[in-house]
């Protein structure tokens, strides 16, 4: 369950405390369901060479439900493509224009494409999104259980290549986790869900808001009122998400407990590394791992050096995306 928590000390906290089985997190894609009929605005954008009207689009399924929106599979009537479309609840058009605007500024094959902000009913706005077919690798861990290396590493190596795209251009993601990192019936990564993403004004600035999922955040972001490295907190999300893949289940807490903000950030702040069975994990996967957990994130591992990591760099390029692939489609 999504919790925001507040403490005095703290002007603004917005913080999920959400793992990949509870309720409120993003379930992409779901089984098709009721959905209510398509606004019938008659506000219009341009995708591609098309005017797009929001009444053009037929919903199809719900694809997932969270506190601030809803995401359905969309149909346009008059071609039949299919898109996400991302409802923002209680009129959120300014979260859907900056969310927009940071998709804007990307034009990289690991990150969602965001087509058009589009008017929705009851004065709630609407992102047109690029449409993934194998939905999050949240669901697929959840149906296929713990990934094998081969797909690790090519995870791994799309989602830091969609990072490195990113921070190149100033943006945090800042709330990278299995749930938002959608995956193609053909093995492509893309990093998704850009609600809390921030676009730094200047290199070397600093996040001081404190907002994303409890259980993926670094350790250095439960200080609020801490100067940090908002690059270096995406690099530890990930590696948690990579650690969860191979695990099958979150790591940081033993299976099982419940996971309270104190259990999370004794675990995450003091707790030592899980310990993986000797052969539960390569060399190349612990060293790769290890450079992307290291509590102090001054020594943390850069995206720019992991993407030259061994695990990384070193795989069957082929091999390991047959293998991601074999996994999304359950072949």
């Amino acid at each position: 369950m999504a919790l925001t928590i507040r403490e005095r000390r703290v002007p603004r906290l917005h913080i999920s405390l959400d793992l990949p089985s509870c309720a409120g997190a993003f379930r992409y894609p779901n089984p098709p369901v009721a959905a209510p009929a398509a606004s019938t605005s008659s506000a219009a954008a341009r995708v591609g060479d098309q005017q797009l009207r929001s009444s053009d689009l037929d919903r199809v399924a719900v694809l997932g439900r969270g506190n601030s929106a809803t995401v359905y599979k969309v149909a346009n009537r008059r071609t039949s493509a299919v898109y996400a479309l991302k409802v923002l609840h209680g009129g959120g058009g300014g979260a859907a224009a900056a969310e927009a605007d940071v998709l804007r500024r990307a034009d990289s094959p690991h990150v969602v494409r965001c087509h058009s902000v589009l008017p929705a009913a009851s004065g709630d706005a609407a992102l047109l999104l690029e449409l993934v077919d194998g939905g999050s690798l949240a669901s697929v861990v959840a149906r296929a259980g713990a990934f094998p290396e081969a797909a690790l590493a090519e995870v791994a190596a799309q989602a830091l290549s969609g990072l490195a795209y990113l921070h190149a251009r100033r943006v945090v993601h800042r709330d990278v986790k299995p749930a938002n990192l959608l995956v193609t019936t053909a093995g492509e990564v893309k990093i998704a869900d850009f609600g809390i993403a921030k676009v730094l004004a200047h290199a070397g600035d600093h996040c001081t808001a404190y907002e994303g999922t409890a259980a993926y955040m670094s350790p250095e972001r439960f200080d609020s009122e801490r100067h940090t490295d908002p690059f270096a907190a995406d690099v530890w999300s990930l590696g948690v998400t990579i650690l969860e893949l191979l695990m099958g289940r979150y790591p940081l807490l033993p299976a099982g407990q419940k996971p309270t903000w104190a259990a999370l950030m004794c675990a995450i702040c003091f707790g030592e590394m899980t310990s993986l069975p000797d052969d539960a994990a390569s060399p190349e996967l612990r060293a790769f791992l290890a450079a992307c957990l290291h509590k102090d994130y001054t020594k943390r591992a850069s995206v720019a050096h992991l993407l030259a990591h061994q695990f990384v760099a070193g795989r069957d390029v082929v091999a390991s995306k047959l293998a991601l692939r074999r996994l999304v489609t359950g072949a």
